[in-house]
């Protein structure tokens, strides 16, 4: 296992793929791991080195005992790009993994390329939620989200479909550990990125899910239109549009990272 280290806090990573092809940087979303990112690793690997990481809180990455923001998950990146040897990577986040690419987007684009924006938004509240949330996980545990998360995270075609398919899915979030999903839940709440946006040049694809409720293709919509130049689509999907429809993600982010 590689670690990356800011602060005093380890940053569990992974870099495969063929020496010498562009780096993708990929960013979970919370309440799952790097592993969030398996259905899109073997199509990715034929172009790519793939950079992903546990967000801090997450999987073998540890839980920091003070409060965070976007600015300290923005560089959490920094540091295991830099740890990995990596100067420059195109970026694909997913939910909070998108608003940690947000803040990146503009505050460091000389690292990086382009950027994948999936099923996030600049600001995604309402701050209740969030708090009832953190509310709940801390008197009752990760146990007791588990199915209103996955309820959002799918459509109901897919919760009715094969269970070993979201199998995994459950396993990751169910395996998070409470104190750092809360603080990380703080740092969503928290962030209104919607500042940013006007300042961002980098070329940006927004991915929205048709049927997403947590953050909608509405709110997709408008980051899009809130970056200069940024490309818009939507997929029929739900929140976790890169595990219910694998392939059409997967072509996306390889057709807009691969235009000239």
């Amino acid at each position: 296992m590689r670690f990356a280290t800011r602060d005093g806090l380890r940053l569990h990573y992974e870099l495969n793929g063929p020496a010498g092809a562009p780096v993708l940087a990929l960013s979970n979303s919370l309440g799952t791991t790097l592993s969030m990112w398996d259905p899109q690793m073997p199509a990715l690997l034929e172009r790519f080195r793939v950079l992903r990481y546990d967000t801090r809180g997450h999987g073998a990455s540890g839980v920091p005992a003070a409060p965070f923001g976007m600015a300290e998950l923005g560089a959490d990146v920094l540091a295991v790009m830099d740890h990995a040897g990596v100067e420059h990577a195109h970026f694909c986040g997913l939910s909070m993994g998108g608003m940690t690419g947000i803040w990146l987007a503009r505050h460091h684009p000389e690292r990086f390329g382009r950027f994948v924006l999936a099923n996030t938004a600049a600001l995604i509240g309402p701050a209740s939620g969030w708090n009832t949330r953190i509310e709940r996980v801390s008197n009752e545990g990760m146990a007791a989200i588990a199915g209103g998360v996955l309820a959002r995270w799918f459509t109901p075609a897919a919760l009715a479909g094969d269970p070993a398919h979201i199998a995994p899915v459950l396993a990751m979030l169910a395996s998070t550990d409470a104190d750092g999903y809360i603080a990380n839940c703080a740092a969503v709440r928290d962030a209104d990125l919607r500042g940013l946006l006007p300042g961002i040049r980098s070329r940006v694809l927004v991915i929205a899910g048709v049927q997403d409720a947590a953050t909608t293709p509405e709110q997709g919509r408008e980051l899009a239109q809130g970056i200069a130049g940024a490309e818009y689509l939507a997929l029929n999907a739900a929140h976790l549009s890169n595990w219910e429809l694998p392939e059409a993600f997967s072509h996306a982010v390889i057709h807009f990272l691969s235009q000239a």
